[in-house]
């Protein structure tokens, strides 16, 4: 049987060599559409009913890891393998979260790709051997005790944490806690460092997401 695919990608050059890379093994795959937005892919999935939804993570409008959750949410016969540039833990580890069928690098090659697809198809997951290792050290150290990164963070940057979870600026930040703008911003930055985090958003999200709610000092 051939294999469906919805590809979601914003780059349309990218998505067009991907898509004439699968017309070599059209006997494999069969690219059924293709989405530039996270919005539209949700939306697709649904219309052209997809085996596998090749999903990247930074998207124009919702990022692919958001979209990944509402699809299974929505549609949970469909696979979705997250197909992206990111190698950050934080993404691997929440697309396991949203019930990704596999977690994909852009550089890997095609014939392991293929393979890949073959393996989801009959229920395997697309997940290299260093993925899949990382995966399981993840889940030691929430198993074992071990460090996480919400470990690595000072008292103090908890605390702007949880401030910036309760969608405090900067400037308020720093009133709060007696402290310059400035200081807010490095605190914020190390954060981000810490957590393999993009952006403000994604540490509020984390912020709620692992229960920081204690008191700002």
């Amino acid at each position: 049987m051939t294999i469906k695919v919805l590809i979601v990608d914003d780059h349309k050059l990218f998505r067009q060599g991907l898509r004439s890379l699968m017309s070599t093994r059209d006997d494999i795959v069969e690219v059924v559409g293709e989405a530039s937005t996270a919005t539209e892919a949700i939306k697709l999935t649904g219309q052209l009913q997809p085996n596998v939804v090749l999903m990247d993570i930074y998207m124009p409008d919702v990022n692919g890891l958001q979209a990944t959750r509402e699809i299974k949410k929505l549609f949970p016969e469909v696979a979705v393998v997250i197909l992206t540039s990111s190698e950050k833990d934080s993404h691997l580890f929440e697309a396991v979260r949203a019930e990704a069928a596999g977690y994909l690098l852009k550089n890997l090659d095609a014939d392991e790709l293929f393979n890949m697809l073959e393996g989801v198809a009959k229920g395997e997951a697309a997940m290299t051997r260093a993925m899949a290792s990382r995966v399981l050290k993840g889940i030691a150290r929430q198993e074992f005790g071990e460090q996480s990164e919400l470990d690595t963070l000072t008292e103090r940057e908890i605390t702007v944490l949880h401030l910036v979870a309760q969608g405090e600026s900067n400037p308020q930040i720093g009133e709060k806690l007696s402290i310059s703008v400035n200081t807010v911003k490095t605190h914020l930055s190390n954060i981000l460092k810490k957590l393999q985090l993009d952006n403000r958003a994604q540490a509020a999200a984390y912020a709620v997401e692992h229960g920081i709610t204690s008191s700002a000092d």
